[in-house]
């Protein structure tokens, strides 16, 4: 779990989940950026409950999982927007971090209680910018981000 107290906010929070976008976010053409896996070893073993959701739009995406272990919600292609946002509020959408970057995270992102858009090789769509509560340059530094909850807090006090 994940303890913030962001001075501004409604409150503490205390995330449970992390939902990961998975391609454009933590694959690039259906590969797995390097370094993901240290990482997200890294925050589940805090506890943090961590899953990747995706239509599966290469076909890559159990290989995915057997590589990295992390849990998969395979979604059926169209509506990828509404199942996306709909899972996060699944979860308690108070006790989720998301991070995405396309305009079907855009909804995932508003939803969550944390959202991360990352602006990798593929770019970031306007609609996941402006619904994310912070943007970053790439995957491994939004798990930098909720590996030291310090930074997060810095950037989003208000």
């Amino acid at each position: 779990m994940l303890k913030l107290d962001i001075p501004g906010w409604d409150g503490p929070l205390e995330i449970e989940h992390l939902v990961l976008d998975v391609n454009g976010t933590i694959a690039l053409d259906g590969s797995l950026i390097p370094g993901l896996d240290e990482a997200v070893g890294a925050l589940r073993s805090t506890g943090l409950h961590v899953v990747a959701i995706t239509a599966d739009t290469h076909g890559t995406a159990s290989a995915l999982r057997e590589r990295t272990g992390i849990e998969l919600k395979v979604i059926e292609p169209g509506q990828e927007r509404a199942h996306k946002r709909a899972y996060v509020e699944w979860l308690g959408a108070r006790r989720v971090a998301a991070v995405g970057n396309g305009a079907n995270d855009a909804g995932m992102l508003a939803a969550a209680a944390v959202g991360i858009c990352v602006i990798g090789p593929e770019g970031a769509a306007g609609g996941a910018v402006s619904s994310a509560d912070v943007v970053v340059n790439g995957i491994a530094d939004a798990l930098d981000l909720l590996r030291t909850p310090a930074r997060l807090v810095a950037t989003l006090r208000r």
